[in-house]
């Protein structure tokens, strides 16, 4: 068998079958990442038509449909923003599935490229869950579905981005510095 062959079959049950610490979490964040993407994809389906209404529970200031028919919603890259936040998605999910239970020793770059990215995704959904409060005086129960889900990732980055920093730094690598020293 050729070694780029088995290197990849053995990483495949790695992840699909490995118990380390960080696979779990992994597991997790790739989990949730995904409920976020559901969420933005219903929200596509609406913002480009192929379903009239999003349905959501009757809360009080909640109007998914407003929220997301608005003009803010479409003004980026003339796109919906459900479609940007899928793709955003769809990029952290790739990052958490990348690589192998040790790649926080291997390949260091990937859980500090995953902790920033996770850091951007948090930015972005709490800077548009307070927009929609400003600007709408209600909220997407979807958008809110999608936040939620996003904090919940926090915790399981963490552990393995800290490992990487630590890696970095006992490399002679000056993470603080970003120079060998």
């Amino acid at each position: 068998m050729d070694p780029s062959a088995a290197r990849a079959l053995a990483l495949s049950r790695e992840l699909r079958e490995g118990d380390a610490p960080a696979l779990r979490r992994r597991r997790g964040i790739v989990g949730l990442t995904l409920c976020a993407a559901g969420a933005m994809g219903l929200m596509s389906l609406y913002q480009m038509g192929v379903i009239e209404h999003v349905p959501e529970p009757g809360l009080p200031k909640v109007d998914s449909d407003r929220v997301n028919a608005s003009a803010q919603a479409y003004e980026h890259f003339s796109t919906p923003d459900a479609v940007l936040g899928f793709g955003s998605y769809a990029a952290t999910m790739t990052l958490a599935a990348m690589g192998g239970a040790d790649r926080a020793r291997t390949r260091p770059w990937i859980p500090l490229a995953l902790a920033a990215k996770v850091g951007f995704d948090v930015v972005q959904a709490t800077r548009l869950t307070v927009s929609e409060w400003r600007s709408f005086r209600a909220f997407c129960f979807w958008c809110l579905t999608a936040t939620a889900a996003t904090f919940a990732t926090v915790p399981l980055v963490v552990p393995e981005a800290r490992a990487a920093w630590r890696q970095l730094a006992g490399t002679g690598f000056d993470v603080a510095a970003h120079h060998p020293r």
